[in-house]
């Protein structure tokens, strides 16, 4: 385990940025269905899992758009309640979907 060592008497300042968390977003973006309306979400990983939720968002009939960790989801006109099987089998996460469509 590592650690950090700090010594002297001056204030210890400065900034870092937080990468989104994949087990933190895909909840949350299954959870967009359940919301009748538009959903923001901001810093959100671009990595093959979420990208793989916005795709089974988009086969229900979410509009999702993407612009540099800023997504947003509209789930007005929800027309299917099946995830392709194709879908499915890329991620195991996406079971999560499974709480979110039975509302």
């Amino acid at each position: 385990m590592s650690s950090y060592i700090i010594e002297g008497g001056r204030k210890l300042e400065g900034e870092t940025y937080v990468s989104g968390s994949k087990n933190a977003s895909l909840p949350i973006i299954a959870a967009t269905i359940l919301n009748t309306g538009i959903t923001r979400l901001y810093n959100v990983p671009n990595i093959h899992d979420t990208q793989m939720m916005f795709e089974i968002l988009k086969k229900l009939g979410c509009k999702v758009k993407q612009n540099n960790g800023k997504i947003i989801v509209d789930s007005n006109e929800i027309k299917s309640h099946e995830i392709p099987n194709d879908l499915m089998r890329q991620m195991r996460s996406s079971v999560i979907m499974v709480g979110a469509m039975l509302r």
